[in-house]
């Protein structure tokens, strides 16, 4: 009995269990990178070195302009070296040689080499200037060289040597380098026959026919590894993205340190309002009329009779603080005008504190005078 009373609690209790996830009662996308990165975030990244860059871009543009400079100075550079070559031929016959002069053979061919490598020296720095320029724009930082400690741990070296991103490049690199011994192997084999008559040649043909075949292997290859650097950019780009992407809660943290904290804004943006309708109930005595709706607009106008300006708004408001400024009128025994258009174009279009505009000095003037009047009449009255 005791057995199938456990036995009848268990199946009750696995009955009316409630599946739960907890998920639902995390912070929504709290944890979840779904936000694209602000351009804060990406500056931030840019200021640490942390750019979509692809070094095969360089690579891909450096080789292939390289092929290019030694297709055009090809032939001058293969000149060049003829005459370095008959020219130390000549000097090494003869005989006598003193430490002067062999200092001087070996500056001739030092400047001399110097001037054939120049030209390929200057394209290539430029060309990988231009390149890196082009993929991360002008933004020197000195982070990235920075000493990083964590670089000299052996274990984390060697978490790093044999991690999957390590064996993906690995992979990539054998890749490439069996595309291009295939590219290679295909092109010189189309020259063939021509290789085997360079024996045949005079050397100034036989040079050219080499940088020719250069020249055609080099834009193959070239255009194997653009394409290469083009799909890499393009996923360093993604990939830099991907790590840069926030969370919703990071977003706001960021707008408010950007920004302000909105409930700090809204608290101060109500204390500057309650401070303006302070000064503005406080200045309401000296108003000479209230102009009303009459009842979901009230505006204070004062004006100096003394002065050379046009009248001013002292304070408006609508419905409650129209209410309020009603009431003050009447503790204040200052005048009330009903007027409809003219009490809602003055809440609209002028500011507490500035004149009316000249379009409104007729009608204005018109409630002020019967205003005046009112007034005059009312100390005639007073005094008889």
């Amino acid at each position: 009995m005791a057995q199938l009373m456990k036995t009848s609690a268990d199946y009750y209790g696995r009955k009316h269990l409630i599946s739960m996830n907890l998920q639902f009662f995390a912070e929504d996308g709290a944890g979840e990178k779904t936000e694209q990165p602000t351009s804060k975030k990406k500056e931030k990244a840019r200021e640490d070195g942390r750019v979509a860059k692809s070094t095969e871009v360089t690579s891909a543009v450096l080789l292939f302009t390289m092929f290019s400079a030694f297709k055009i100075f090809g032939p001058a550079s293969v000149e060049a070296m003829l005459e370095l070559t008959g020219e130390m031929y000549r000097l090494f016959g003869i005989k006598t040689i003193d430490v002067n002069y062999a200092s001087s053979i070996i500056g001739y061919v030092v400047m001399t080499i110097i001037k054939i490598l120049l030209p390929y020296f200057i394209v290539a720095v430029l060309v990988a200037l231009v390149t890196n320029l082009a993929q991360v724009g002008w933004h020197p930082t000195m982070k990235p060289l920075e000493p990083k400690f964590n670089k000299f741990n052996p274990i984390e070296g060697f978490k790093r040597m044999f991690s999957m991103k390590s064996i993906i490049e690995l992979i990539k690199s054998l890749l490439k380098i069996a595309f291009i011994l295939a590219i290679v192997y295909n092109s010189i084999k189309n020259y063939e026959e021509l290789i085997l008559m360079i024996y045949n040649l005079p050397l100034l043909d036989a040079y050219g026919m080499i940088i020719n075949i250069c020249f055609d292997v080099g834009v193959k290859v070239g255009g194997f590894f653009l394409i290469i650097a083009a799909i890499d950019y393009a996923y360093q780009r993604y990939d830099l993205n991907k790590k840069l992407k926030m969370t919703k809660q990071e977003v706001k943290d960021e707008y408010k340190q950007s920004e302000g904290n909105p409930e700090i804004k809204s608290r101060i943006r109500q204390k500057m309002r309650e401070a303006s309708m302070r000064r503005m109930m406080q200045d309401l005595p000296i108003a000479d009329v209230i102009i009303t709706n009459p009842t979901h607009f009230a505006v204070a106008v004062q004006y100096d009779v003394s002065g050379f300006g046009a009248p001013i708004v002292l304070a408006k408001g609508a419905d409650l603080m129209a209410a309020r400024i009603r009431e003050k009128a009447k503790e204040y025994d200052i005048e009330m005008v009903e007027n409809r258009a003219l009490a809602r174009t003055l809440y609209y279009t002028v500011d507490i504190g500035d004149e009316i505009p000249p379009e409104l000095y007729q009608v204005v003037a018109e409630i002020l005078a019967m205003v005046y009047t009112l007034r005059d009449k009312a100390k005639e009255g007073t005094r008889v």
